[in-house]
C-alpha cells in the first residue's frame, strides 16, 4: 500500500477507535438523569444581546450563491508536501488572485490581463488530481492547487483547480503531476469552473 494512503488510513482507524471506547459497542453514552431537588428553580438569564460581528456570521448565504471560495489551504497535517514553484508551469498564484462579481443567483470571475493572456494557448500546470471517474485510469479529472483532506469534500474554490479532459488515460495517483495542454479561461461555465485544459498529455 501507498505509504502516504497508509498514514492516511491508520489516522482514520485511530480516529474510530476513540470514538467507539466512550460507550459500550459504540454507542453515545447516556448521560446520568438529574437528581430532583426542592430548591426553587433558577430564574432563566435575559439572553445576551448579539454583537454586529456575531449577528453577521448567522446571516444565511443567499440562495443559489456557492458558500466554498478561496485558493485552498494546505494543512500542516497533511502527509503530502506542497507543490514547488517552478518557472515553467503556470503558478497557482495567478490562477487564484481572482475577482468575482455576483450577477443575479451566479459568482462570475473577473479575470486580468495576465489571466486571459493563457486562453487557447498550451501550458503546462501542475496538481493534484481529483478523480471524476471511476477506474484506476483518468480521462477527465480536476487538478487542484492543494491536496484532498476529505473525499466529499473540494479543497477550495474554482480558481483553485483546473478542469482536464486528456487526450490518452492518466493513472489516478496521490503524488502531484503536471499534464500540457490547452488552457481554457471559462467566463461563465455552467458548472462555475474557472479553468480548463484540454488534449492533456502527461508532462515532467
Amino acid at each position: 500500500m501507498n505509504t502516504k494512503l497508509a498514514l492516511v488510513c491508520t489516522a482514520l482507524l485511530a480516529t474510530a477507535a476513540t470514538a467507539q471506547l466512550s460507550s459500550p459497542l459504540g454507542a453515545p453514552a447516556k448521560a446520568a438523569a438529574p437528581q430532583k431537588t426542592a430548591s426553587m428553580p433558577a430564574k432563566t438569564p435575559a439572553p445576551a444581546a448579539a454583537t454586529p460581528a456575531a449577528s453577521a456570521a448567522a446571516t444565511p448565504t443567499p440562495a443559489g450563491i456557492p458558500a466554498g471560495q478561496g485558493a485552498g489551504v494546505h494543512s500542516s497535517l497533511s502527509p503530502f508536501a506542497p507543490l514547488q514553484e517552478r518557472a515553467d508551469l503556470v503558478p497557482w498564484g495567478m490562477l487564484t488572485s481572482i475577482k468575482t462579481k455576483t450577477d443575479k443567483n451566479k459568482i462570475l470571475p473577473i479575470f486580468d490581463v495576465a489571466q486571459m493572456a493563457l486562453h487557447r494557448k498550451t501550458q503546462k500546470v501542475q496538481g493534484f488530481m481529483m478523480p471524476l471517474e471511476p477506474g484506476e485510469k483518468q480521462r477527465h479529472f480536476l487538478l487542484t492547487s492543494v491536496p484532498m483532506s476529505c473525499s466529499f469534500c473540494l479543497p477550495g474554490g474554482p480558481e483553485s483547480m483546473v478542469e482536464v479532459r486528456t487526450k490518452t488515460p492518466i493513472k489516478y495517483t496521490l503524488d502531484p503531476v503536471v499534464v500540457e495542454g490547452t488552457f481554457m479561461v471559462l467566463n461563465d461555465d455552467p458548472y462555475g469552473l474557472y479553468y480548463r485544459i484540454t488534449e492533456a498529455t502527461p508532462a515532467k
